[in-house]
């Protein structure tokens, strides 16, 4: 990912907002639990994630156990304890990023690094928790896989667009 990518990244990120309409939007898709999984997420989080659920359904996506798996798939980026990754880690993550040895070499010693790192691992167990169906666990376990197939595909092809 490009420098200007993670810059624009970063603006959507202060600017994130979702309107009451999205709130009850989400909240008509997703069963109690996986909507609480999307409340417990930062607004910059929800804000992507629904930008996420958008481009899949302008690409004409209309698997809803896949749509449903967008509207959280970033829930494992909150720690054991409830509380969100702040935003300066994520900046920090996406920087290291491009050198992976730092980066999981930070990932052991900072432990929001190893959030970021261990998202969609995290996630997935947190939808298993919730009581997801298997599918979405799965997608959203894979979905930052190197060569994902499936559900998670699709999920980080729309996920790399924002």
């Amino acid at each position: 990912m490009s420098v200007s990518y993670r810059i624009r990244q970063f603006r959507a990120a202060i600017r994130a907002a979702v309107t009451p309409a999205e709130y009850a939007m989400v909240a008509r898709i997703l069963p109690p639990a996986e909507y609480r999984l999307f409340q417990q997420m930062p607004l910059y989080d929800q804000r992507h994630c629904l930008d996420v659920y958008y481009t899949l359904v302008a690409a004409g996506e209309q698997d809803p156990l896949l749509l449903r798996a967008a509207l959280f798939h970033d829930c494992g980026k909150v720690s054991d304890d409830g509380r969100p990754l702040a935003l300066g880690w994520y900046v920090i993550a996406t920087i290291l990023k491009r050198w992976p040895a730092l980066y999981l070499f930070a990932a052991r010693l900072a432990p929001p690094i190893a959030i970021y790192a261990e998202h969609a691992a995290r996630g997935a167990r947190m939808a298993a928790v919730a009581g997801c169906p298997p599918e979405i666990v799965e997608t959203i376990r894979h979905y930052h896989d190197p060569h994902p197939t499936g559900r998670a595909a699709r999920l980080q092809w729309a996920d790399n667009q924002h």
